[in-house]
């Protein structure tokens, strides 16, 4: 079944970053843009963690190119400038955005759990400041704990916060961590 999204377009914005969008909660919910004078926001869908990260380290003034999609009038009322929902950064002045790394290996010792919105812990967070996620099942079969030195490879991008990397782990400690459900 095709995404209701699949039919709209997504159209390319040109602009100059100003800064981060805030929820009420604190988390990094979108970006500002200035194209050419006029603000223009881009909006992260509430499950991408992938989005924020890939505007950690920009500076105000910086050129970007984003994909979005247009969003509908709110029925919350009238918008100060347009709205789009992101869906990719493709430049930061003129060149590709850094890339997620496919394979990187992060070592470090366990300092705490990281716990899943539903509240079992899905991984661990290292004395690098770097979180390894491992999903509960994959949490469960290592077996790790505070003080455990580990070996982490997968899939890696930086914090939200600027600070450390997250590894979605396809390996920890030599151990395969393939076929685990959970989140």
């Amino acid at each position: 079944m095709p995404h209701p999204h699949d039919t709209l377009d997504v159209w390319s914005v040109e602009g100059r970053f100003q800064h981060l969008v805030y929820s009420p909660k604190g988390h990094i919910e979108g970006v500002l843009i200035d194209t050419d004078g006029v603000p223009t926001q881009f909006v992260f869908d509430r499950h991408d963690e992938c989005a924020a990260p890939a505007f950690a380290g920009l500076q105000a003034g910086q050129a970007l190119v984003i994909e979005g999609i247009e969003q509908d009038p709110s029925p919350k009322g009238e918008t100060e400038h347009t709205v789009y929902r992101f869906e990719r950064l493709a430049s930061v002045d003129g060149k590709a955005p850094r890339q997620v790394d496919a394979g990187e290996r992060i070592d470090g010792t366990v300092v705490r759990f990281n716990y899943a919105r539903h509240g079992q812990a899905n991984g661990v967070v290292l004395d690098t400041g770097d979180f390894v996620h491992t999903k509960p099942d994959g949490l469960a079969r290592l077996a790790l704990k505070v003080g455990d030195k580990v070996r982490a490879e997968g899939r890696s991008q930086p914090l939200a916060t600027g600070q450390g990397r997250v590894v979605e782990a396809v390996r920890v400690n030599g151990q395969a961590l393939q076929d685990v459900d959970g989140s």
